[in-house]
């Protein structure tokens, strides 16, 4: 799948393009970012930490993009996507952002795609998972800094045959983004010769776990593998370890069942497993200075999310440095976008042509409260993107 030039012209004509005096006209003017990020309910303390590492990134390059002053226009998302195609059109035609970055939420997402297909407007994802956002309705103006349900879930089935076992029972909740989860370890797990013993589905968002866990230890298989994250993921890991299977059947996760979560879980999370793309002790020269200023500036330690914010940060710094800091030839923008190629705290990060991360997947065990990093489950993993067509 190679980019098209021409679809890329096309698409971002919707939207007028300063050109001559005005674009020399914009270096007086500040680089217009556009959150839409939740900052109040479920996922406000994702929101936070996207944006306070987004915040340090730009800091950290002189408070400036391109040689331009930073504006930052925050919109509570509210993690409602019936409201997401109002917001996204407020912050695009309203206030005029040269970039919209977000959101946390898949459902959101959705309606934000089709504002930016609609209006060309340059959109940087820092969480939602969706795999459509950069394959099925991927597009040349939005990227992605985070990861999708696949590439984080995948590795893990390889591990998990490793590790011996052979018969696996799997949970997650009865929706889009736990069943992708799901899917792709499952994938990666009988591609290895290992068997999917059960599939449970928990009605959505229940985490009223115990049935499950008496039908998991009746089936006894040899590991389980889940998809639960927030409070869920808290309160399955320690309903799990609370209900004596921890020591005779391993748990293995997505790595948002305990991301964020280490302090709530307490000594119930000791000896899981996941697979994610970072992990707060990853020993490189680039994360412990990412960690420290962080520290330093938040008083906290960051996470995967703060991660996504810090590299959406990084990343547009070195292309509006590649483009003078004009906003206003989007497709010029654009190409410098997808050229990036960073050392980020994750380790190194670089864009596929549907504009997903190529980045390194972890296998994490928490020991004393920490993400300790096992191995590297999968080196540059790019997702699939078959059906993008830009």
């Amino acid at each position: 799948m190679k980019r098209n030039n021409k679809l890329l012209t096309s698409l971002l004509g919707v939207g007028a393009l300063l050109t001559g005096p005005a674009a020399l006209a914009q270096s007086d003017e500040p680089v217009k970012l556009g959150l839409m990020l939740p900052y109040t309910g479920t996922y406000a303390a994702l929101g936070e930490a996207i944006t306070n590492g987004l915040k340090l990134a730009i800091e950290q390059n002189g408070d400036q993009l391109g040689g331009r002053d930073v504006e930052y226009v925050q919109l509570d998302s509210e993690a409602n996507p019936s409201k997401a195609p109002q917001n996204m059109s407020r912050l695009v035609k309203g206030d005029g952002v040269d970039v919209v970055i977000g959101p946390v939420h898949s459902g959101v997402a959705m309606g934000m795609l089709r504002v930016a297909k609609q209006t060309g407007a340059i959109t940087i994802i820092p969480n939602a998972g969706l795999e459509a956002a950069t394959n099925q309705l991927c597009m040349p103006n939005v990227f992605r800094t985070s990861h999708n349900m696949w590439q984080d879930s995948y590795p893990m089935g390889k591990v998990a045959f490793e590790r011996g076992h052979r018969k696996v029972v799997t949970i997650t909740w009865d929706y889009a983004g736990g069943k992708e989860d799901l899917t792709a370890f499952e994938n990666a797990f009988t591609e290895e010769g290992g068997e999917i013993v059960e599939q449970i589905l928990v009605p959505f968002p229940s985490t009223e776990f115990q049935s499950y866990l008496a039908q998991i230890a009746s089936i006894a298989p040899d590991a389980v593998y889940t998809f639960f994250a927030g409070g869920g993921g808290v309160s399955f890991v320690r309903d799990y370890a609370a209900a004596g299977l921890k020591e005779s059947i391993p748990l293995l996760g997505s790595g948002f069942l305990t991301e964020g979560n280490l302090a709530a879980l307490g000594g119930a999370g000791e000896g899981v497993l996941t697979t994610l793309h970072y992990a707060e002790t990853l020993d490189s020269k680039e994360n412990r200075a990412f960690v420290s200023a962080f520290e330093a500036a938040y008083g906290e330690t960051p996470d995967a999310y703060a991660v996504h914010g810090y590299d959406t940060g990084t990343m547009l710094a070195q292309a509006l440095e590649a483009v003078g800091g004009d906003t206003a030839d989007r497709d010029a923008l654009i190409e410098a976008l997808a050229e990036v190629e960073l050392q980020s705290p994750r380790g190194p990060l670089r864009f596929s042509d549907s504009h997903h991360p190529i980045q390194n997947i972890y296998l994490r065990e928490i020991r004393d409260g920490r993400h300790e990093v096992v191995e590297v489950a999968h080196e540059q993993l790019e997702a699939p993107d078959g059906d993008c067509r830009m």
